[in-house]
């Protein structure tokens, strides 16, 4: 079931961090030694999702309010 959640302002400073652009060291096997932004942006949804009990990887925004209100499946 679709639910509407609210994040706290240190929430959303976590998300929005997790979302900058972070330096990249490519090894010579193609890996990376550290995450790009769009993982770190998931793993803290993913954080949050644990925290406030929701699926992580169904959130949407709710168009007309603030950043800090989403909509996301309910877990138990």
């Amino acid at each position: 079931m679709t639910k509407e959640y609210k994040m706290t302002q240190e929430q959303l400073n976590e998300i929005l961090n997790a979302c900058k652009p972070t330096p990249v060291m490519y090894l010579p096997d193609g890996q990376s030694m550290f995450k790009s932004p769009q993982e770190n942006a998931n793993y803290a949804w993913k954080k949050l999702g644990e925290v406030l009990k929701f699926d992580h990887t169904s959130v949407k925004p709710i168009p007309g309010k603030s950043q800090k209100y989403f909509t996301a499946k309910e877990v138990n």
